[in-house]
């Protein structure tokens, strides 16, 4: 699929601005598919929701029960494309930076999965990094994810012409990132893909000079903004 252009002077907002604004948490039950560290699972929680994260790896998992609770978030092992739920669980069932990290074959059965475990009226969030921009690109030379990120997005929208589906919205913006260090962001690429670390240190002098040159250095902390992309899918 040809990618159309970004349009130019993307509003830049927090994810979790986005979040709120686009979704009824209160009350709600959540599946976040690709979890990481939690972080989503308990924002949800804090907002009022009951939320389950789902991991394929253990060390994230484990990363997400060491963190301090927010509430009665629960974080399980399982893969997108097989999930360990009955029909119609959820009311949203979200993909945070995750969808394109689902092996290409498997994207299409995990999106089934997710609107399967939809209750009727609920809905699918795709939160997903689009490949444009200074974070991207001083990432690149450990991981170029422009072609899977874009089979990402075809298969999202292949998803949306399924009967039990229907596109909802489609929201494009700039996120911030936040890193305190160098360091920091070496250790955020290794703990979403521990395969990296090779990359990492074959190309280290180069992504710390792209890193220092890119960034904009305030408030004691390095910046980048990230072109980003939100879809919600609507439930029949």
């Amino acid at each position: 699929m040809e990618m159309k252009p970004l349009p130019s002077n993307l509003p830049r907002r927090k994810h979790s601005a986005i979040l709120r604004e686009t979704l009824e948490m209160q009350g709600k039950c959540f599946l976040d598919i690709g979890c990481g560290n939690g972080g989503l699972v308990r924002l949800l929680t804090r907002e009022g929701a009951r939320a389950i994260g789902l991991e394929v790896a253990w060390p994230q998992v484990a990363r997400a029960i060491a963190a301090k609770p927010a509430g009665e978030e629960r974080y399980l092992l399982g893969l997108g494309e097989a999930l360990p739920f009955p029909d119609g669980t959820f009311d949203c069932v979200v993909f945070f930076n995750s969808l394109h990290h689902i092996p290409p074959e498997s994207m299409k059965g995990a999106l089934a999965e997710a609107a399967r475990t939809t209750k009727s009226g609920g809905s699918i969030c795709v939160m997903e990094p689009i490949a444009d921009g200074a974070y991207f690109k001083v990432m690149q030379p450990v991981e170029d994810e422009t072609v899977v990120r874009a089979q990402a997005y075809e298969a999202l929208q292949a998803a949306a012409e399924e009967p039990s589906l229907e596109m909802a919205s489609e929201i494009i913006f700039e996120a911030p990132y936040k890193e305190l260090s160098f360091e920091d962001f070496l250790g955020g690429l290794v703990a979403v893909d521990a395969s990296r670390q090779p990359r990492i240190e074959a190309h280290r002098d180069t992504l710390e000079a792209a890193f220092l040159q890119t960034a904009e250095f305030r408030d004691a902390a390095y910046w980048f903004y990230q072109p980003s992309r939100l879809n919600l899918l609507q439930r029949r």
